[in-house]
């Protein structure tokens, strides 16, 4: 098998890649990497079929830094806590290691993929998306280049006010001037990058816009049901021997208000769809291109 096919049959085997991108990546069709895709996984089975339980597979030589590699595996890929890396460290190597150990090999690889960051042209980017995320209650200073999704900044910071976004002025010295910038309307964001580089246009993202639109159909929605079920108590009272003389004008109202808002919550729904699918969708092919 050759590497480049042994490459994208490991994509698709481990299901880290679609069909459909492996395909166009390699210039094949789908049915051929299903096919091929298929083949690997029959001949996979095979072996570890025909093998008895405790015959050896295959046979590697265990050093340091492989046995660093696997640390940095286990929590990055595997997504294993710090503590269960030191228990199969301890059950399946017997190799003795303790959470301090662990802590200091991501830190050491934190500080070379530093580096290696640091060294980055980014004078390619030419749209740059930034937003703040969190690590618990740690705000997280991140930027992404819109055509190609590389992350070019991911900081952790204390605020998220012009100083901390200051450091898109690191950025810039690593040739990151784009044509523009997406970002929200945070006044920290925002002033970070008129000083990092002046005028520069910062559009507006629509994910906020549609998240707020998205919170009020749901709020209008709920506020729907909760008249209904105000409507269907007042019903169950109808017929009993003690009958409020009020009931059938309280019943009445009731049945407008619910057709109210049911009406507005449709309403906003109808409009939140129109906004995200019609408004603030990504545009389509060209009219003469065939769909």
């Amino acid at each position: 098998m050759s590497g480049r096919k042994g490459g994208y049959l490991a994509w698709a085997l481990a299901g880290t890649a679609t069909i459909s991108d492996l395909a166009a990546q390699h210039g094949v069709s789908r049915k051929f990497v299903y096919q091929q895709a298929d083949k690997a996984s029959v001949a996979l089975d095979d072996v570890f079929a025909s093998a008895a339980p405790d015959e050896v597979l295959f046979a590697r030589p265990v050093t340091r830094t492989w046995l660093r590699q696997l640390t940095l595996g286990l929590t990055m890929i595997c997504y294993s806590s710090w503590r269960g890396v030191v228990e199969l460290m301890r059950d399946m190597l017997g190799v003795a290691i303790s959470e301090g150990t662990v802590h200091n090999v991501h830190q050491a690889a934190a500080r070379q993929a530093g580096a290696i960051n640091r060294g980055q042209d980014l004078s390619t980017i030419r749209v740059g998306l930034h937003d703040e995320i969190f690590q618990g209650s740690q705000p997280v200073l991140a930027g992404v280049d819109a055509r190609s999704t590389y992350c070019y900044l991911l900081a952790t910071a204390e605020h998220r006010d012009a100083d901390t976004w200051g450091i898109l002025l690191d950025a810039s010295q690593q040739g990151l001037n784009p044509d523009y910038t997406i970002a929200d309307a945070g006044q920290g964001l925002r002033a970070g990058q008129k000083a990092a580089w002046g005028d520069k246009p910062c559009h507006g993202d629509v994910f906020h816009i549609q998240h707020q639109c998205e919170g009020l159909a749901n709020t209008l929605a709920g506020i729907a049901k909760g008249v209904r079920s105000r409507r269907k108590k007042l019903q169950t009272k109808t017929g009993k021997a003690y009958q409020a003389p009020d009931l059938g004008d309280r019943i009445a109202l009731a049945l407008r208000a619910e057709a109210g808002a049911h009406a507005l919550a449709g309403d906003i729904r109808t409009l939140t769809a129109w906004l995200a699918h019609d408004v603030l969708a990504l545009a389509g092919p060209n009219l003469e291109i065939p769909g």
